[in-house]
Parts: C-alpha cells; structure tokens; sequence
C-alpha cells in the first residue's frame, strides 16, 4: 500500500494495517494448531484401541506438515 492508503486505511479503522495482518495471521495459526492437536489426539486414541491403522497415523502427519507449510508462509 502506499503512504496515503495507509493512513487512510489507519485513519478509517483506527488500527495499522501491519497490526491487523499480525492479528489475523495469529488467528489461523491458533486454529491450525488446535486442528492438528485435534487430529493428532484423535488418531492416537484409535490407536491406542486398535481401531487405526498406519494411514490414520499418516493423516496425522500429513496435518503436522500442512501446519508447517502454513507457519512458513505466514511468518
């Protein structure tokens, strides 16, 4: 954005614009975090009762790496 659009965009929503894009970049790692926790916990209790198999553990690797994937480019 440019200097103007900036302060018309502070100006009109009372925060800076690199503020919000931190808050809003904070709310989808959070709930990308308690996806895969979700996931992870769920898969290793089927485990543990013998109801998974390895392509249910693989499902929870594969969110443990979409959740990396997304902290790259939303650092």
């Amino acid at each position: 954005m440019t200097p103007a659009q900036n302060t018309v965009f502070q100006n009109g929503s009372g925060v800076a614009p690199d503020r919000l894009l931190t808050a809003i970049a904070s709310a989808v790692m959070v709930l990308a975090f308690v996806w895969v926790i979700w996931i992870s916990l769920g898969t290793f209790r089927a485990w543990q009762e013998g109801q998974a198999t390895i392509l249910d553990v693989a499902g929870a690797l594969r969110a443990s790496i979409v959740l990396m994937v997304l902290g790259f480019y939303l650092r």
